[in-house]
C-alpha cells in the first residue's frame, strides 16, 4: 500500500496526522494486537496495513468508500478488517486499562494532595449515535440530540481505568454509575477508597461529591475571582480542580478521535465497542507519547503491560451507593481541615 508506506514511514508528524500517534506508538501498537490479540497477517493484508486502516476510520470518520479509494482495498475487505481489528482491540483491556492507585499522605500534586485514598474521577459523557426509530425515545437525551451515555473512569494521570458505555441518552447518570459497580466484571472501589464525582451523582461510601448549593465550576471562580469563605466553599474549589481531570481527559478523547463527534453509520453495540477501543488507544497514546518525551528511549520492557490479575482476596468492595452518616461526616471533616490548613497558610504568607 502506497499510502500506508508513506504514512508510517516518512515521518511523525504525518503519522500523528493521518493515524493520531506515532511511529513508535504505532509499532507498540501493532506488537499487542499481534502478539497478545492474536492479530495476524491475512493472504492479502498485513497487520500493519489492518491496524492503520482502523486507525484511520475513527481518527477521520471517513465511510467505506473513501477507506477503500485511500488505501486501495475493496470496501467489502476494509470493512471485515475493520471490525476485525476492532474485537482485537477490545482484547486488550486488561492490558491497556489504567490499574487504580490511591492518592497516598505524601502526595505532592497541589491538586490531588487533598484527597488521600482517591482513587480518580469518573463522569457521564454523551457520545451522538444513529438509532432505529423505534429506539429514538430511548436515546433522546435533555438537549434533544440521540445519544448513548457513557461512564468513564479517569486516574489522575488522564487514563481511563473503567468505561462503560452503550446505556441510553435518557439513562440517569447515577443509575449508570450503580449498573457499572453491580457488574461481576464492573468498576471495583474498595472500601476505604473512593472516586470524585460531580453534584449529578449520590455522595456515598466510596463516591464523593460537592456540597450542593454552593460555588462549584472553575469557571464560576475565575469569573468572579473570588476567595473561599467557608469550608464548603474552599472544598468545592479543590474538588472541582481534581475533578476537572475526567473533562480534560473526555476532550482529549473527542479531540482525537473524528467518530465520536458525529453520529456513526454502525450498529449500535459496534458504536459502543468502538467508544471502548478509542479509550483503550487513548491510554496506549498517553503511555507511550506522553508530552515532550523522546519516545524511542523508551524501554521494551513495561512492567505495566502485565496481564495477569490482582489477588482480590481479603478486599471487600462497594456494591451500593447510599447517603450515610458517617461518609457525610467525613465529607464535613475533609472540608473543615482543608479551610483551616488554608486559612493558617494565608495567614503565614500575610505575616
Amino acid at each position: 500500500m502506497i499510502n500506508l508506506n508513506r504514512i508510517i514511514s516518512y515521518s511523525d508528524v504525518l503519522c500523528r496526522s493521518h493515524l493520531r500517534m506515532n511511529r513508535f506508538a504505532f509499532s507498540k501498537l501493532r506488537e499487542l494486537v499481534r502478539d497478545i490479540g492474536g492479530l495476524s497477517d491475512t493472504r492479502n493484508m498485513t497487520v500493519e496495513e489492518i491496524v492503520a486502516i482502523f486507525l484511520y476510520t475513527i481518527s477521520h470518520h471517513k465511510k467505506n468508500r473513501c477507506d477503500s479509494s485511500y488505501f486501495y482495498s475493496s470496501g467489502e475487505t476494509v470493512s471485515r478488517q475493520f471490525h476485525l481489528c476492532l474485537m482485537t482491540i477490545l482484547k486488550l483491556h486488561d492490558v491497556l486499562l489504567k490499574k487504580p492507585s490511591p492518592i497516598t499522605e505524601d502526595c505532592e500534586d497541589d491538586k490531588w494532595k487533598y484527597f488521600k485514598n482517591c482513587l480518580g474521577a469518573l463522569d457521564g459523557t454523551m457520545i451522538n449515535v444513529t438509532v432505529p426509530s423505534e429506539d429514538r425515545s430511548k436515546y433522546q437525551t435533555r438537549k434533544g440530540s440521540l445519544a448513548m451515555n457513557v461512564l468513564g473512569v479517569c486516574s489522575p494521570e488522564l487514563e481511563f481505568i473503567y468505561v462503560l458505555p452503550g446505556w441510553e441518552g435518557s439513562a440517569h447518570d447515577g443509575r449508570v454509575l450503580r449498573d457499572a459497580i453491580s457488574r461481576p466484571n464492573g468498576l471495583k472501589v474498595p472500601r476505604g477508597c473512593y472516586y470524585l464525582c460531580d453534584g449529578g451523582y449520590t455522595n456515598g461510601d466510596g463516591f464523593l461529591t460537592p456540597h450542593r448549593g454552593q460555588l462549584y465550576h472553575l469557571r464560576e471562580w475565575r469569573n468572579g475571582n473570588r476567595q473561599p469563605r467557608s469550608a464548603e466553599e474552599y472544598f468545592n474549589l479543590r474538588h472541582a480542580s481534581a475533578r476537572n481531570v475526567i473533562e480534560r481527559c473526555f476532550g482529549l478523547l473527542k479531540g482525537r478521535w473524528g467518530i465520536l463527534r458525529s453520529p456513526s453509520w454502525f450498529s449500535l453495540q459496534t458504536q459502543g465497542r468502538i467508544v471502548l477501543a478509542c479509550c483503550l488507544l487513548h491510554n496506549l497514546i498517553k503511555k507511550y507519547m506522553p508530552p515532550g518525551s523522546i519516545y524511542e528511549d523508551i524501554s521494551d520492557d513495561d512492567e505495566e503491560l502485565d496481564v495477569s490479575e490482582d489477588d482480590d482476596l481479603g478486599v471487600e468492595y462497594i456494591t451500593s451507593i447510599n447517603v450515610s452518616n458517617p461518609w457525610t461526616s467525613f465529607r464535613n471533616e475533609m472540608a473543615q481541615t482543608m479551610f483551616n490548613n488554608w486559612r493558617a497558610r494565608r495567614q503565614r504568607d500575610d505575616q
